[in-house]
């Protein structure tokens, strides 16, 4: 089971990280803050830079929490979060099936971060190093999801899409 969570953790925090690295700094074909904060203006999130920043952010650190097992649910959480906030404002039309541009991926991530926050990081994690496992009792697992629930939920609400209104005569 140890070895196995290590390696759920290294797929899915490696992924993660190098997808905010692309955001946040042009790393692995990426587009860096100026290039995807061009593309987050486009779907209403302005300061595009800000929010590009953000995401990247969100991406980086939660990738590195849950690769190194660090922090109990904080790196699964951000992952949750900003996968809710990819899957509401891009994948979503596009159907679930990710070859169409869909949420299928995106749904995958947060199944493996939820079960890594709940779960835990296992005896090779840092958590176990530093001895503080029993410290992410459920009640804080499930205050740092919801937590990342309602800041994509929030960051939803703060987007400014143009919307084209229609009069009938």
């Amino acid at each position: 089971m140890t070895t196995a969570l290590l390696i759920a953790r290294l797929l899915l925090g490696g992924a993660l990280f190098a997808h905010g690295a692309q955001k946040l700094f042009g790393w692995f074909g990426g587009y860096g803050i100026k290039g995807t904060g061009g593309f987050m203006e486009t779907l209403g999130f302005r300061p595009g830079a800000m929010f590009a920043a953000a995401a990247g952010l969100g991406e980086v650190g939660g990738g590195i929490l849950t690769a190194l097992g660090l922090g109990g649910p904080i790196g699964p959480a951000l992952i949750i979060m900003v996968m809710i906030v990819a899957i509401l404002s891009v994948h979503a039309p596009k159907g679930f099936w990710a070859s169409n541009g869909g949420y299928e991926l995106n749904t995958m991530n947060i199944a493996a971060a939820l079960t890594l926050a709940f779960v835990g990081f296992g005896g090779f994690s840092l958590d176990a190093a530093f001895g503080i496992t029993n410290i992410w009792s459920d009640d804080v697992r499930w205050i740092a999801v919801g937590a990342a629930i309602v800041l994509a939920l929030g960051n939803m609400a703060v987007r400014r899409t143009s919307h084209t209104t229609q009069t009938t005569a």
